[in-house]
């Protein structure tokens, strides 16, 4: 029965006070701030010092990428929209409606997600409308970049400081 403790242990859904949430939540963000409209930023910054073959990569691979977004975001926008709010809606209700922290953590994850999805559908529009190029594009995908960040460092934040209230009330409340 040891082992199975253990296990449960391993897998609590106390998030909040789990390791595993907190390198699930840092390795999400450093994954949405890496690849840009499916765009490596690696390249980006490669393309912006040497130009050549990798510049007309990453112009290629933003492209297409920026089609493929914006033609999901035009076919199944509204319905992948609706369907994120029901999903958050239903978190947020689990969570902070009947005190549920797996509902709470799963809303605090996401929510920023949303964001992230909406600046990158709006980013995919404006680049296949105006198709832009060179340092033009690069400088698109570095502010989009930079807006990733800002919402990941003020969702790791907020996560981080309603985890640290959460246990603090749970642990006082002799939890």
């Amino acid at each position: 029965m040891d082992w199975y403790l253990r296990v449960f242990e391993l897998i609590d859904l106390r998030s909040f006070s789990n390791l595993w949430f907190w390198i699930m939540l840092a390795v999400l963000w450093s994954r949405v701030s890496h690849n840009i409209l499916g765009v490596p930023y690696d390249m980006v910054t490669r393309a912006r010092r040497r130009g050549g073959q990798v510049a007309e990569d990453v112009a290629t691979l933003a492209t297409l990428q920026a089609r493929r977004y914006a033609y999901i975001a035009d076919v199944a926008g509204h319905w992948l929209l609706g369907l994120a709010g029901f999903l958050l809606a239903s978190a947020a209700t689990v969570g902070f409606g009947y005190g549920y922290e797996i509902g709470q953590a799963l809303f605090l994850l996401f929510l920023p997600l949303v964001l992230v999805a909406l600046l990158t559908a709006r980013a995919a529009r404006r680049i296949r409308a105006e198709a832009p190029e060179g340092p033009a594009l690069w400088k698109r995908l570095r502010r989009l970049r930079l807006a990733f960040q800002m919402i990941g460092l003020f969702s790791i934040f907020v996560t981080a400081f309603w985890g640290m209230w959460h246990n603090m009330t749970y642990s006082a409340l002799g939890g």
